[in-house]
């Protein structure tokens, strides 16, 4: 029904107002019912979307540049470690050639200790060099699970000042010091490998054998034995990989005592896990000179530009004040990309539409759309666009809402709108869409959140540029 609906609807964006009612299902006149249509200009621009709460299961790190707006994203972020519940290791004097119980108080070594950073995807080139540089978080300012964070959040502030990189690590999306025989294998992923000092390693298994109780659960290893890391590109663009997984494996030695020659090599394995903390710390650059474009607005993520949308409603019920607005349609129509290469950003799939002043706490509060004040619409790639296709609830809402404000308050209209300048604005913003079917086959949103992919499109819009919104009213006669 959408893609009738959008062939149907294509000329009007290059029309004014026109007799024919067709375009938006109207019918004849009937039980009594008159209908009327109109068409009315939209005013659009673009905003900056602050406040972007990181919500993902990936992690980001990497630098590349938008070939279609010349704009540089880069992404550094941080990541705590999981333990299972009242994890052990071997006795300690298992961990010596002879297995004796004298060694009860002596310290540990490790044999060493890594990172690795697990990733199936990456934009960018695979053979670009990126310097890559870790800092161990800090003990004193804990990435708290309660609390939220927003891609704009400054990551260093987690690490203790004047803290030097525990290690640094020049890596290519393809590591082409691994065979391409084990590359192309079933079991092999895609990784960066960054060898942490052994002294680190040392100190975690000690800690374990001076303090079992702090390896209990995650929540004393983090603020005890291991905060987590910082990781941050140092040098390089041209490259993002998208980590999926973040292993810390500390390897040891440990010794049979029933058989004093016999030595096995051991791997403890801390990941970073939806347990815990990751967060993604977004850095976009030149995108206020983007959003002042006056000829057309953009869409772009993450954390970067939304269409902000003033619904003309003053004008839908001007003359028509005892109408209902039975239909509204509002088309956001794409510009194709003037450059073509294998790094042009991906086009926004799903778009939420929500109240301006609701934006933050759709997110914050795990909202879903109603279909009265917020909306979720997906990228028509037959038409190129991305059409709301009934808004009438929404703009009766909007009107209502003024005409009881005024009463409540005693204001005149300019008077309540002065104090409540968004009370007909909207914005388009790019999310993520999780649904769930049912065992009947019904299918229901799960979840909705920013999208934190590289994605951007121009639309047909902006200040200087307004789109078109058609109104179907009905009456009765």
């Amino acid at each position: 029904m959408r893609h009738y609906l959008a062939l149907l609807l294509l000329p009007i964006l290059f029309v004014s107002c026109t007799e024919s009612t067709n375009s938006i299902g109207m019918f004849p006149d009937s039980d009594g019912i008159a209908n009327s249509y109109a068409i009315y200009n939209v005013s659009t621009k673009s905003v900056l979307l602050d406040s972007v709460i990181y919500k993902s299961t990936y992690n980001y790190l990497g630098s590349i540049k938008d070939p279609e707006t010349n704009t540089d994203i880069k992404a550094n972020f941080a990541a705590q470690f999981h333990t299972f519940e009242n994890y052990k290791f071997p006795s300690r004097h298992l961990l010596f050639p002879d297995c004796q119980k004298t060694h009860a108080e002596d310290p540990v070594e490790c044999d060493s200790i890594e990172l690795r950073l697990y990733y199936d995807e990456y934009f960018g080139d695979s053979n670009n060099p990126m310097k890559l540089e870790v800092y161990p978080l800090s003990y004193n300012k804990i990435i708290e699970e309660d609390s939220i964070y927003y891609v704009n959040t400054d990551l260093e502030d987690f690490v203790d000042a004047g803290t030097e990189p525990i290690a640094t690590k020049v890596f290519t999306a393809i590591d082409y010091s691994v065979s391409e025989d084990i590359r192309e294998g079933d079991n092999y992923t895609n990784n960066i490998r960054i060898v942490l000092p052994k002294e680190y390693g040392t100190k975690l298994l000690n800690t374990y054998y001076e303090h079992p109780e702090y390896y209990k659960n995650s929540y004393t290893f983090i603020r005890k034995v291991c905060p987590g890391f910082y990781f941050k590109i140092k040098n390089g663009t041209g490259t993002m990989v998208n980590v999926e997984v973040c292993t810390l494996n500390l390897f040891f030695t440990y010794y049979d005592e029933e058989e004093p020659d016999s030595a096995y090599g051991s791997i403890c394995r801390f990941a970073a896990t939806p347990e815990v903390i990751q967060s993604t710390q977004f850095k976009n650059s030149n995108l206020q000179d983007l959003a002042n474009e006056d000829n057309y607005t953009y869409l772009k993520s993450p954390a970067g530009i939304g269409t902000e949308i003033t619904l003309p409603i003053n004008d839908i019920f001007t003359g028509h004040e005892t109408d209902s607005v039975s239909k509204a349609e509002l088309t956001l129509t794409r510009y194709n990309n003037s450059t073509n290469n294998d790094y042009t950003l991906d086009i926004p799939e799903n778009v939420l539409l929500v109240r301006a002043d609701d934006m933050i706490s759709f997110f914050k509060e795990k909202k879903l759309p109603n279909s009265q004040t917020s909306f979720i619409t997906t990228f028509n790639k037959t038409f190129n666009t991305y059409t709301f296709e009934n808004l009438g609830r929404l703009i009766t809402y909007c009107h209502y809402e003024k005409l009881n404000g005024m009463k409540e308050t005693g204001q005149s209209a300019t008077e309540w709108e002065a104090a409540h300048p968004n009370w007909n604005k909207m914005v388009a913003i790019p999310v993520n869409v999780v649904k769930t079917t049912d065992a009947y086959g019904n299918t229901t949103y799960a979840s909705i959140t920013h999208d934190m992919s590289m994605c951007s499109t121009k639309l047909v819009g902006g200040t200087n540029n307004p789109i078109k919104m058609q109104i179907l009213y009905s009456r009765f006669k």
